[in-house]
């Protein structure tokens, strides 16, 4: 049996977050569908057999108190800014400082259809030192998985996938639709209610309403909509 393996999540300041949903969302809104969507991936997560924590870093006290809630760890940001990669090394950091030299994942935030499943499947069909999920634009990453010790050294950003696969890291390519489709758009967040999103995120797209521009495939070809 497989080590157990350790997730690793970064969120930033809730202000700075999904300013590309601002023509969709309110400020105020875009603030809780942050919230909801992590709490999604969150959830997943832990619910993933192989999991053995979620540890979120960030410097945001409502985004600390959602974690502790839903039984995560949180980790602060470090002191000097250092962005997404830094986050996320600074995480697998202290993950490893306490627990050794086990296996860490790096994980995007915003992954409101994500299935304990699909995640399951790819912690199971990787053996490779360091593998990558591609996001469903096959550019991004949302899956950083790094074994046996060595250093996380996380590449996220645009056209994180080709850096990552440059850098050794074996790109996985299981279909996955709910862990590949983050949300940075209107277009995918439309996309991940037409897959189905977890509870919070599901409650709160009910409460302020959200268009279904994004279709399921069987309604796609009869209607010539975008598909997910």
């Amino acid at each position: 049996m497989r080590p157990s393996v350790h997730a690793v999540i970064a969120v930033k300041t809730l202000g700075l977050a999904k300013s590309r949903l601002a023509d969709r969302l309110e400020p105020p809104d875009r603030t809780r569908l942050v919230l909801a969507m992590l709490a999604d991936t969150v959830t997943a997560a832990l619910e993933t057999p192989g999991v053995a924590s979620v540890t979120v870093v960030t410097p945001d006290p409502a985004v600390k108190d959602l974690v502790q809630q839903l039984g995560g760890r949180v980790h602060p940001e470090p002191a000097a800014p250092t962005g997404l990669n830094g986050a996320l090394a600074a995480g697998a950091e202290a993950i490893r400082l306490e627990h050794g030299p086990v296996d860490v994942l790096a994980l995007q935030a915003d992954l409101p259809a994500l299935r304990p499943h699909e995640l399951g499947e790819v912690l199971a069909a990787s053996g490779h030192p360091r593998a990558v999920v591609a996001d469903h634009a096959g550019s991004g990453t949302v899956a950083l998985l790094v074994r046996g010790g060595a250093a996380l050294a996380p590449l996220f950003g645009p056209d994180s996938a080709r850096r990552h696969i440059a850098a050794g890291a074996v790109e996985l390519l299981g279909e996955w639709p709910g862990l590949r489709q983050d949300v940075d758009t209107a277009a995918d967040l439309d996309c991940a209610a037409a897959l189905g999103v977890g509870e919070a995120t599901g409650a709160l797209l009910s409460e302020i309403g959200v268009s279904r521009a994004c279709l399921p495939a069987k309604q796609v070809r009869r209607t010539g909509s975008r598909r997910c």
